[in-house]
């Protein structure tokens, strides 16, 4: 799909944009995307499952958005390519005083799944995205994270060993402590 590229514009980050360190894009800053949910599902594109996002107007979370230059959105839609670029400027809410243009990334429907053993959630991907949601909301974000997405029934492969994710992460033990609690909390099965 061919999208045009704005220019001061910015992204509403759910996973693993919320981890700064896999991104450099400016002015960062925490905001909440109304009328959308937090799901795992897979596609064709890749043999391991991830996160998206789905409308429901009964729903809210918090996440990261961050300004997109007009050139930086070719290299971000290639990192997102299983996903649509959605306009959600009225759904977000954040702290500047003007009102930019915010995208958000979405996998259409009818072309995702659950996820199931050939195609699990990394622990390594889960890592990276509870420890951004730790760094920018603290403890309670992080839980919030776990507590606001749906799909916890899908396999978890332990990957932490040798990760899978490109853009893994190291944990620091309190923050691989927190992940593990928190995946026993949600009922999450590691394969």
């Amino acid at each position: 799909m061919a999208h045009q590229n704005p220019t001061d514009a910015y992204f509403f980050g759910y996973g693993s944009l919320v981890n700064r360190n896999t991104h450099d894009y400016a002015d960062a800053r925490p905001a909440r995307l109304d009328g959308w949910t937090r799901v795992w599902r897979h596609t064709d594109l890749r043999p391991v499952a991830y996160l998206t996002v789905v409308p429901d107007d009964a729903s809210e979370i918090e996440g990261l958005m961050a300004a997109v230059p007009s050139s930086g959105w070719a290299d971000l839609d290639v990192r997102e390519r299983a996903y649509d670029r959605v306009t959600a400027s009225h759904q977000v809410h954040h702290d500047l005083s003007a009102a930019p243009e915010v995208v958000v990334y979405s996998i259409p429907e009818g072309k995702h799944g659950q996820p199931d053993q050939t195609c699990p959630v990394l622990l390594s991907y889960i890592d990276v995205v509870a420890q951004g949601y730790l760094q920018v909301f603290g403890e309670a974000g992080a839980r919030g994270f776990f507590l606001t997405t749906q799909g916890w029934d899908a396999p978890v492969r332990d990957d932490r060993a040798a990760p899978i994710y490109p853009r893994h992460q190291l944990l620091s033990p309190y923050e691989q402590g927190l992940v593990d609690e928190m995946l026993v909390e949600v009922g999450a099965r590691i394969l």
